[in-house]
């Protein structure tokens, strides 16, 4: 865990360690959500970008007998 540091101007610095990861550019766009007691930023992605994404994912939904 990497602990961020406020300036005076509300800003922090995203440590180069999580932008690699992340795959963040600067000048991208993050949303900041407010969520119980924390701030989570999600990258903005193209649409593009998200194809494939759920690749793998698990389709199948058990159905009650009368719907099959």
């Amino acid at each position: 865990m990497t602990t961020l540091t406020i300036s005076p101007k509300f800003q922090i610095v995203i440590p180069k360690e999580i932008r690699a990861l992340l795959g963040l550019k600067a000048g991208q766009k993050v949303q900041a959500i407010a969520f119980a007691d924390r701030i989570e930023l999600i990258p903005v992605r193209k649409l593009r970008q998200m194809r494939g994404f759920l690749k793998g994912i698990d389709t199948t939904v058990d159905r009650e007998p009368d719907r099959e």
